[in-house]
């Protein structure tokens, strides 16, 4: 993956014409003043990593599995969120690790997690390295070092029960890849975020990702039947069963723990038929409200489709929805309903009666395909706009049907009032009986120092989510970007437990510093 941006350098494409000139006249954009920093530009400090350390981690993994060379140190300084990104631009590699480690076993990480802990050596897990939170930048104040644990020597699928319907994998097992291993079984996860091309299964579980198709499959927390930790305390196996009554669930300590506890080094995943059938389609409704409403009656009273989304009118008419038409968009605010599995059509019809009865005007197949080729090109829009010099972000919520225009309101007043004159646009992304996700894209033009810039309107918008009674993360995680919000949504109890769990489990502290709770 670009080790300054997103995904593989060979689909970056250039802006239409049309967008370049709503950027420049509507938002002010201007060309970056500096062309952006080059891999071997990157300033890095010298690796802090003991020469003792270095021979002990050699020792449990190879020579050839423990990397202090730039450009390794390099690939694993940051996530990729839009501040990430601006520093990586910039040539600012100050949180870089110190080493790359890449054990194979599950006993190889924990020898490496002895190994550091009794160095006092941080550890940073990294799987796919598609934090958009800062997940991946730790606080290395008063460690001997910072290592990088790669995981993507661990990808294998390691056994499939099609009686319990169930697949155990390694983690570093890239998304992609465990749907063609599941394919040769008939089988599908049915877990499609937007970062699926390069995210991997443990950073699914450490961040309680939901995918595109949650409606239909749930979320990546659902899937989880299993799971064995990797602590500097010892070892937790955990799921003897689908459900059990035996206490506190403990398996969800570890879910969205974010490597602050220890290391997931495998799962045993709920799996599905793989679809007989996919089809995709495109409602207009005349407002978000409009739209909303009839969501959450498919949501309440079905018929589910197994992907289900709203965008809002600025959404809509920019056209986000389909990446790769990007400012072509229509009036109204777009609806993209899918099916996956039998009788597709059956259940197109009975939740076409739905969106019908709500007011919903069919726009048939067309926007559905549009959505289902571009679903993962986002990531890809946001680097090109970023070199035109604008800045583009994004962030989610959730909450309860009844406060969700709170919600909606709260952000885009937050945004506006922290960024001037930015564009905002949003979509509800994933629904439930109770309420609903609102995921948020933010344009503006970057003025000063873009990341100071974003990280005084990120602070201002948490503050705003939490104020308005919803969940400062929905399916991105906490990292560090939203540890302080989340410790004001949990209370000061709720942080207490955690830093016990913690204390527990990672005595010495080196596990993800500062990611979760301080």
């Amino acid at each position: 993956m670009l080790w300054s941006g997103w995904g593989d350098p060979a689909k970056a494409r250039e802006l239409p014409e049309a967008v370049r000139t709503l950027l420049r006249d509507l938002l002010g954009v201007r060309a970056p003043a500096e062309p952006a920093a080059t891999l071997s530009s990157v300033r890095l400090a010298p690796s802090r990593l003991p020469a003792a350390a270095l021979d002990a981690l050699t020792e449990v993994t190879g020579a050839a599995h423990v990397r202090t060379d730039h450009e390794a140190r390099v690939r694993h300084a940051r996530g990729k969120s839009t501040p990430d990104l601006l520093r990586m631009r910039a040539g600012d590699g100050a949180h870089a690790p110190d080493a790359v480690v890449a054990p194979a076993t599950h006993d190889e990480v924990a020898a490496v997690l002895r190994v550091c802990a009794e160095a006092r050596i941080a550890v940073v897990p990294f799987g796919g390295g598609t934090s958009v939170v800062g997940g991946l930048t730790p606080t290395g104040d008063g460690f001997a070092a910072v290592v990088a644990l790669d995981l993507g020597r661990m990808n294998r699928l390691v056994a499939v029960d099609a009686e319990s319907m169930t697949a155990t994998f390694e983690p570093g097992v890239r998304a992609p890849e465990a749907e063609r291993l599941l394919a040769a079984h008939g089988l599908t996860l049915g877990h499609f975020p937007q970062s699926f091309e390069y995210a991997t299964l443990g950073g699914f579980a450490a961040a309680r990702s939901s995918g595109q198709a949650s409606a239909g499959y749930g979320r990546f927390d659902d899937m989880v039947a299993g799971l064995t930790l990797a602590s500097p305390a010892g070892t937790l196996e955990l799921g003897r069963a689908p459900k059990s009554a035996a206490g506190p669930d403990l398996r969800q300590l570890v879910l969205g723990s974010e490597g602050a506890f220890g290391v997931i080094t495998s799962l045993r995943l709920r799996v599905r038929k793989a679809p007989a059938e996919r089809a995709y389609e495109g409602w207009r409704f005349a407002s978000f409200a409009e739209g909303s409403a009839a969501l959450r009656a498919l949501a309440q009273e079905g018929p589910l489709p197994t992907v289900l989304r709203l965008s809002d009118e600025t959404e809509t008419m920019i056209g986000l929805a389909k990446p790769d038409a990007i400012g072509g968009g229509d009036s109204g605010c777009l609806v993209i309903a899918g099916y996956e599995g039998a009788d597709v059509a059956a259940r197109a019809r009975a939740a076409g009666e739905v969106l019908s009865g709500r007011g919903g005007v069919p726009l048939g197949p067309e926007p559905g395909r549009a959505w289902e080729h571009g679903r993962f090109s986002a990531p890809y829009l946001r680097d090109s706009l970023l070199a035109e010099g604008a800045t583009v972000e994004t962030l989610e919520t959730a909450g309860f049907w009844a406060n969700l225009p709170r919600l909606y309101d709260a952000v885009r007043l937050s945004l506006l009032g922290s960024l001037g004159s930015p564009l905002v646009m949003c979509h509800i992304s994933h629904v439930y009986e109770t309420g609903a996700s609102l995921y948020f894209t933010v344009v503006t033009a970057q003025h000063g120092d873009p990341v100071e810039q974003w990280e005084r309107a990120k602070e201002a918008v948490s503050a705003a989510i939490v104020e308005a009674g919803g969940t400062i993360s929905h399916h991105h995680g906490v990292g560090r970007d939203h540890r302080d919000a989340y410790a004001r949504e949990i209370g000061p109890l709720g942080v207490e437990i955690l830093r016990a769990v913690k204390l527990r489990l990672d005595p010495a502290g080196i596990m993800n510093p500062g990611a979760l709770v301080s």
